[in-house]
């Protein structure tokens, strides 16, 4: 951005937003430096202030790096991917996302969290077309764009995010590594570039995180290959296995619904998920209501994934610990 610094504070109001004030929260480790249920809440729901935007990794890239200030007055990063026309396409799709971002909560508690904070949220079309005039509605006639805003992690690197030795001699990154890989089998993740998977620098708490997962539930895969598709290691935490076991097929349909947004009076705003317009299409639009979730296929995918980790461990193919 050019220029003084510009707030949606507006912008989000005429989305139905009203700002609540909180106090600071405190930092929940070196990675993620708040709650992740506080930093959830105020992405999705709560105006915000933006203090800086710049392409991601080259001028012109489909993701930003955004510095924005929070209802709470906390200065966060973020990265800031905006939806493709109609909401989906090949290596965009918001609802792979925040797909991963929910799979994780079946089986990890927030503090073990492998995809950091990640929400989608509607910004008022207008202001955006300040910063980027080519920039178009996600769905004709909402005067919004849809935005995936992901919490930008700090003290993380790309370098030695899977070491076997470690793996065998460390307990700490073999349960870290172990949750990020089982995430990223359950969730089918199709894309191993550079960069996608990262690592805490921490020694004493060395998190693993996936956080570009927009090729995954489905065939789709990137040229960059699919390394994290598969389990890379023979055993797994015992806790991790023992929650995915209490999950019923039945649970997992609420993933065919994520994200629900209505309009009201005028203006599109963030609602509780209901039942799914069309069970078999991941994207809809229907009289007044948008809804981003799986398809009934995606979510059978995702069962079939889960019954058959359980099979492996039940059969001793996959050890526990």
């Amino acid at each position: 951005m050019s220029g003084a610094s510009k707030t949606l504070r507006g912008a989000l109001s005429c989305a139905g937003l009203f700002a609540v004030m909180v106090a600071p929260v405190a930092a929940q480790d070196s990675n993620i430096l708040f709650p992740v249920e506080e930093l959830e809440r105020l992405l999705r729901d709560e105006p915000f202030e933006v203090l800086g935007m710049h392409d991601t990794r080259f001028e012109g890239d489909r993701t930003q790096r955004v510095t924005l200030k929070l209802a709470n007055d906390a200065v966060v990063a973020v990265k800031w991917a905006r939806a493709p026309r109609g909401g989906h396409e090949f290596n965009n799709a918001p609802r792979y996302e925040i797909g991963a971002y929910q799979v994780q909560k079946l089986f990890l508690d927030p503090e073990d969290y492998v995809v950091p904070p990640t929400v989608l949220r509607p910004v008022d079309a207008e202001w955006y077309r300040e910063h980027d005039p080519a920039v178009g509605e996600t769905f004709h006639g909402t005067g919004v764009v849809f935005v995936v805003l992901q919490y930008w992690l700090f003290n993380v690197t790309d370098e030695g995010v899977w070491d076997e030795d470690r793996f065998e001699a460390d307990p700490a990154y073999a349960r870290h590594f172990a949750n990020m890989n089982l995430l990223t089998y359950l969730i089918r993740h199709n894309d191993s570039n550079k960069g996608n998977a990262l690592i805490s620098t921490d020694p004493a708490n060395p998190r693993v995180f996936s956080v570009d997962n927009g090729l995954a539930f489905g065939r789709e895969f990137s040229d960059r290959g699919t390394d994290w598709r598969d389990l890379r290691i023979d055993r797994l935490p015992r806790e991790s296995v023992e929650r995915l076991r209490a999950v019923t097929e039945e649970e997992l349909n609420r993933f065919l619904v994520m994200a629900q947004f209505e309009e009201r009076d005028g203006a599109w705003v963030h609602v509780e998920p209901a039942e799914p317009v069309n069970r078999n299409r991941g994207v809809t639009r229907d009289d007044g209501v948008i809804q981003f979730g799986l398809t009934a296929g995606e979510v059978r995918g995702l069962w079939r994934r889960l019954e058959g980790l359980l099979d492996e461990v039940d059969d001793g193919d996959i050890a526990v610990f």
